[in-house]
């Protein structure tokens, strides 16, 4: 599947991935009476995640962090003068890709994109070994499941300041992909099927700066496997 096309699908793959383009059918943002885009509702509820990320946790990072980049979009969508548009084609028209600092409209629309993926990369009692095609695809891609675990646990334990640490599928296998900021593979030649956020408010209530133990907390018991494979096999 073509890049686009794969975005598309993951945008429009209703409650499995909750990625939607704009009319998502999702809560709308009471901020916004006639919102661009809207905030997407959570796959589970504010507490489903304890002990390893809290409902606070999830209220703050959820509730205002994700909610202020929709309500940003929405606000510089409406200063450019521009319509009501899919967000993928909001994120391919901002994206500069040879520039080191990104447009505010591009920052916002991909932390939108960003976490709704993160949201949907977790699940309660989630993590350890996949099963199925997933374990395939990470026994081909990096020998074992052991391997890939060091490599994405060391990626995003030593990614330095704000960012994100992804499992994509490129040119025919996974690999590991760490990003700065915003920057999110939806914008790139590959295709992501899970990310965990590195950024501090992601963890620090529960965890304050010890970001290795919630790396170890969302491999062994929150990540998605289902979602992944899902991405997957339609990509």
């Amino acid at each position: 599947m073509q890049r686009r096309a794969f975005l598309k699908w993951s945008l429009q793959a209703g409650a499995l991935t909750a990625l939607a383009m704009t009319g998502w059918g999702c809560s709308r943002d009471a901020q916004d009476d006639d919102p661009l885009i809207r905030l997407p509702s959570l796959p589970y509820e504010l507490d489903a995640l304890e002990p390893y990320l809290s409902a606070e946790t999830l209220r703050i990072h959820y509730g205002r962090h994700h909610r202020a980049y929709v309500n940003s979009t929405n606000r510089l969508l409406r200063e450019a003068g521009l319509k009501r548009q899919p967000l993928v084609d909001i994120l391919q028209g901002s994206y500069q890709p040879k520039a080191c600092v990104q447009s505010a409209l591009f920052n916002n629309a991909a932390q939108v994109c960003n976490h709704t993926f993160y949201w949907n990369s977790m699940k309660p009692k989630g993590g350890g070994q996949p099963r199925g095609v997933m374990a395939d695809w990470i026994t081909k891609s990096f020998g074992s499941y052991a391997t890939f675990r060091t490599l994405f646990a060391e990626s995003a334990r030593n990614h330095f300041a704000s960012g994100w640490t992804w499992l994509v599928l490129a040119e025919g296998r996974l690999n590991v992909l760490s990003t700065a900021n915003a920057v999110t593979p939806f914008v790139m030649d590959m295709q992501p099927l899970l990310v965990i956020d590195d950024w501090e408010h992601a963890y620090y209530l529960d965890y304050q700066n010890r970001r290795d133990r919630y790396i170890e907390a969302f491999l062994d018991h929150l990540l998605n496997w289902d979602f992944a494979a899902a991405n997957l096999k339609k990509a």
